[in-house]
C-alpha cells in the first residue's frame, strides 16, 4: 500500500514515571505512516482524495504536548488512535524515540501499527469494560470480535545504538584490548486488539533494565566473532528478560578502515533456543541465577491452570511469637485450596518505620499462585489476620500480631477505594523490597517501570544505610533468634554413640551425664547443642532406627528438664528420628545427607515446621571415601554448589521455607584433605549473589577431622583426634575469614575464644 509519511517530528511530552520526568516536558522524535492508496489523488491532484501530512502533523503535535504518559508505548497508541479517528488514517504505523532515555545509547523507543478496525474494538471493549466496572460484582459482559488482521500484528520495541566496549576478534591486539561495538535491539511483540483492555498498550520490556542486563553480560565476555557474540544476547534476552522475539544488530565501527563500520544482525526466537514458551507476560517472574534453583521447581510443581493468578505477599509481625505468627498465616494460607506457596524469601529483623516506639518487626515475603481475584485475596489475607488478633481499628502502622499486604498481582494496576496494586509505599520500604529481591529480583513493578532489585538499589543511593535496623535472621522455638553476619554461633557436638571418631562412648553412658555435658558446652558459650545418636565417621556402620531414637530422645528430654531454653539441633539423616526428637523439643534438624538418606526426610521436616542444616555428602559413611572426584580438584565449590542445590530445591518445593534453611559444604564428606582446605579457602563463592544458593547461611564443621594433620609438611602429625585443638582453631578463624556463619565444634570454650577475637578482626563486630 502507498505511504504518506511525517518523519522525526519534534515534540515534548511528560513521559516517564521518575520525579525529574514528571517534572517538565521532554523532547521526543515521533515518526507517522499513514497506509493508503494514493491512486486517486495522483490522477486528479485533488484534496479530497488524500489526507493531509500538515494535518496529521498538527494533530500529533498538539495530542502529544497537552498529554502526559508513563511509558512510549501508551503514548504510541495514543498518537495511533488520534490519526484514525481524527485524521481518518484507515492504517498507521507510530514511531516514537526518546533520544534521553539512556546513558549509552542514541534512544529507545516503540514502534506500533493500527488500522480502523483494531481502534474500532479497542473502543467497543473500553465501553464493554466501563459499564462492567460499576455493574454488581464488577463482571463485564464481553463481546466477541471476529480477527481484524489475516496475519498478526507486530509491535517493537527497540534500544537504538548502545554503545559498549567488549574484548570482540581473533587478531591478537583485540584480545588484549576493548574496542566498541554498536547494539541495536528491537524486541517483536504480537498485537491482538481483542485483548482485554488493560493489556492494549504493548508489553511494557523496561528498556532500562534490557539495557543493564546487555550492559552487563557484553562487557564481561570475550567472544572471537560478532556473529557468536549477537547470538549470545539475543538468547540473554529471551531467557532473562522473557522477550518472545528479538532482532539483535551488533556492529564493529573499527573493524574496516575504509568502512564505518562491519557486522551481523540476526533475529531469533524461543523455539530456536528450544525454550518452551514463556509464561511470563502476564506475571513477569525472576528467572534469574539470583533466584535459587528450586523458583524453576516450585513452578513446575504448581503449574495449575485453575490458579491462573501469581502474587506476591508481603509479611510482618512485632507482637508475641513473631516466627509462630508468621508460620501459623502460613498454614491458613497453605489450607485454601485456592492458593498455591510458590516460594518463600528469607526472613529480616528490621527496626519499625513511620511509627517507631514499637517492637521490631519480622518481615518476610512469599510468592503464590491463586485462583482467588484481588479483591477475594484481599478478604481472604484480612480474615487470616483477624483470626490471629489484628485490631485493625488500632493504630495505622502501629503493633500487629500478623501483617499481609498484597504487593503484585500479575501485572495488574489497580486503585480503587479498598486496594491499590501494586503496593504504593512499596519502592521506600526496604523490609519489603529486600525479601522480595530474594525470590524475584527482576519482577517488574507495573506503573514503576523497574523491576525490585533496580528499585532496591535506588534506595540504597538516597536512604541512610540500614545495617543496624535491618538484618537476615534465623528463628525457632526456645526463644532461638540467629542474626546473619552480625557474629558466629557456636554449635557444641554432643555425641551419644559408642563408635564416633572423636568422642565415641564419653556421654552415652546415661542421659543425665550427656545433659550434664550440654549445660557445660553452653556454660562455655555454645549457641546450640548438636545432639547425634549415629556415626557417620567414614565406614561407620548403621544402626537401627529405634536404637538411634532410644539414645537421642531421653538426652533431649534430660536437657529440657535442666533449662527449657537451650537450643537443641538433632544431627540424623532419618526421618522417624528427627520427628521423634522434635517432638521431644529439639529445635533444628542437622541432616547430613541434605535430605537425600531417607526418602521420608524432605517431607517430614517441611512438616515439622523447625530449621534444618542440609549438608553435601556424596554416598554413605562406607562408600564417600570413594567418590572425592571432583571436575575442577583445585576449587570443588562450584560443583558442590550444584550439586546442593538439587537438595535444596527438593526442600523448597516440598515446602521448607527458605528462611528456616542453613547450608553446609560438608568437610571431610566425599573430600580429600586438599578438598576441605580448598572448601574453607573458597567458602564465599558457595552462596555468592548471582549463585544459586546466593544468600544462604552457612555452616562449617572442621572440628577435630583428620584432613586438619594430613599436610605432609605439618611440623607434626598426631593421629589423636583430641589433641587436634590447635589445628581446628586455626580452620574455624579461617572459616570466619570467609564470613561463616556457624561453627560446629567439639572443644566449645577453646573455640569461642577463637571466635571472640575471630569476630572481631573479620567482622567488625
Amino acid at each position: 500500500m502507498d505511504k504518506i509519511l511525517v518523519k522525526n517530528l519534534s515534540v515534548r511530552n511528560i513521559i516517564g514515571v521518575d520525579s525529574w520526568e514528571r517534572s517538565k516536558r521532554q523532547p521526543l522524535t515521533i515518526s507517522i505512516t499513514v497506509h493508503q492508496a494514493l491512486d486517486a489523488s495522483g490522477e486528479t491532484d485533488l484534496l479530497s482524495q488524500t489526507i493531509s501530512y500538515g494535518t496529521v502533523a498538527k494533530v500529533v503535535q498538539e495530542f502529544s504536548e497537552r498529554t502526559a504518559y508513563r511509558s512510549v508505548e501508551a503514548l504510541a497508541s495514543g498518537i495511533a488512535r488520534v490519526c484514525v479517528r481524527e485524521c481518518g488514517a484507515p492504517r498507521v504505523t507510530v514511531r516514537v524515540e526518546k533520544p534521553r532515555a539512556l546513558l549509552h545509547a542514541a534512544c529507545a523507543g516503540v514502534e506500533i501499527t493500527r488500522t480502523k478496525e483494531d481502534v474500532d474494538v479497542q473502543l467497543a471493549l473500553e465501553k464493554d469494560h466501563a459499564a462492567g466496572a460499576t455493574s454488581p460484582g464488577g463482571v463485564v459482559a464481553r463481546r466477541t470480535f471476529a480477527p481484524t488482521r489475516d496475519v498478526p500484528g507486530e509491535d517493537k520495541i527497540f534500544i537504538d545504538n548502545l554503545s559498549l566496549s567488549t574484548i570482540i576478534g581473533v587478531n591478537p591486539w583485540e584480545r588484549e584490548e576493548r574496542q566498541r561495538v554498536v547494539i541495536t535491539i528491537i524486541i517483536h511483540l504480537t498485537f491482538d486488539p481483542t485483548l482485554l483492555v488493560e493489556d492494549h498498550v504493548p508489553k511494557v520490556h523496561n528498556y532500562r533494565t534490557i539495557t543493564r542486563s546487555v550492559s552487563k553480560y557484553v562487557e564481561s565476555t570475550d567472544y572471537k566473532t560478532v556473529e557468536a557474540l549477537a547470538t549470545s544476547i539475543a538468547k540473554l534476552l529471551i531467557q532473562q528478560c522473557h522477550v518472545p522475539k528479538v532482532t539483535v544488530r551488533v556492529e564493529k565501527p573499527s573493524a574496516i578502515v575504509f568502512a564505518a563500520a562491519a557486522g551481523v544482525e540476526i533475529t531469533r526466537n524461543r523455539a530456536y533456543f528450544d525454550l518452551e514458551e514463556s509464561n511470563q507476560g502476564h506475571a513477569a517472574s525472576s528467572a534469574s541465577s539470583t533466584a535459587v534453583a528450586s523458583s524453576n521447581a516450585a513452578a513446575t510443581s504448581a503449574d495449575d491452570p485453575r490458579l491462573p493468578h501469581i502474587a506476591y505477599i508481603a509479611l510482618g509481625t512485632n507482637l508475641g511469637d513473631r516466627g509462630k505468627n508468621i508460620e501459623d498465616a502460613l498454614q491458613k494460607l497453605e489450607g485454601s485450596p485456592a492458593v498455591k506457596l510458590l516460594d518463600t524469601s528469607f526472613l529480616y529483623e528490621t527496626a519499625p518505620m513511620y511509627v517507631v516506639d514499637q517492637p521490631s518487626f519480622l518481615n518476610g515475603c512469599i510468592k503464590i499462585r491463586t485462583s482467588l481475584e484481588p479483591e477475594q485475596l484481599l478478604s481472604f489475607l484480612k480474615g487470616i489476620e483477624s483470626e490471629h488478633g489484628r485490631d485493625f481499628a488500632a493504630q495505622r502502622n502501629g503493633p500487629r500480631p500478623i501483617d499481609l499486604d498484597i504487593l503484585t498481582y500479575d501485572a495488574l494496576e489497580l486503585n480503587n477505594q479498598t486496594l491499590t496494586i501494586p503496593h504504593p509505599r512499596i519502592k521506600e520500604r526496604e523490609f519489603v523490597l529486600r525479601p522480595l529481591c530474594d525470590i524475584a529480583p527482576d519482577i517488574e513493578i507495573p506503573g514503576l517501570f523497574r523491576t525490585a532489585s533496580q528499585l532496591l538499589a535506588l534506595l540504597a543511593h538516597t536512604a541512610p544505610k540500614t545495617d543496624d535496623v535491618i538484618c537476615k535472621v534465623l528463628v525457632g522455638g526456645h526463644g532461638l533468634l540467629w542474626k546473619w553476619g552480625r557474629r558466629t554461633y557456636v554449635m557444641g557436638i554432643l555425641n551419644v554413640t559408642p563408635d564416633s571418631f572423636s568422642d565415641g562412648g564419653k556421654h552415652n553412658e546415661s542421659p543425665a551425664i550427656a545433659a550434664q555435658h550440654a549445660l557445660d558446652m553452653v556454660k562455655a558459650g555454645a549457641d546450640m547443642i548438636d545432639i547425634g545418636g549415629c556415626s557417620t565417621r567414614p565406614g561407620a556402620e548403621d544402626v537401627p532406627e529405634q536404637e538411634e531414637i532410644d539414645r537421642v530422645v531421653p538426652v533431649i528430654k534430660e536437657i529440657r528438664k535442666l533449662d527449657a531454653n537451650i537450643a537443641i539441633s538433632i544431627d540424623t539423616f532419618r526421618a522417624s528420628v528427627a520427628k521423634a526428637a522434635v517432638e521431644a523439643g529439639a529445635d533444628l534438624v542437622n541432616d547430613v545427607t541434605a535430605g537425600a538418606g531417607d526418602a521420608q526426610m524432605i517431607a517430614t521436616m517441611a512438616r515439622l515446621r523447625v530449621p534444618v542444616c542440609l549438608m553435601h555428602m556424596r554416598g554413605t559413611p562406607k562408600t564417600m571415601t570413594t567418590l572425592t572426584n571432583y571436575n575442577d580438584a583445585q576449587n570443588p565449590v562450584p560443583e558442590i554448589r550444584a550439586e546442593l542445590a538439587v537438595n535444596v530445591c527438593a526442600a523448597l518445593a516440598a515446602g521448607i521455607r527458605r528462611w528456616n534453611i542453613i547450608l553446609d559444604p560438608g568437610i571431610g564428606f566425599a573430600k580429600t584433605a586438599d578438598h576441605s582446605f580448598r572448601i574453607i579457602s573458597n567458602l564465599p563463592q558457595l552462596v555468592a549473589p548471582a549463585t544459586p544458593l546466593a544468600g544462604f547461611p552457612t555452616l562449617v564443621g572442621p572440628s577435630r577431622k583428620r584432613f586438619l594433620v594430613s599436610d605432609k609438611d605439618a611440623a607434626t602429625e598426631d593421629p589423636a583426634s583430641s589433641q587436634r585443638v590447635y589445628a581446628t582453631a586455626a580452620a574455624c578463624s579461617a572459616a570466619i575469614s570467609k564470613a561463616a556463619d556457624v561453627l560446629r565444634v567439639h572443644d566449645v570454650r577453646e573455640m569461642k575464644d577463637v571466635v571472640r577475637v575471630a569476630d572481631r578482626c573479620f567482622r567488625c563486630a
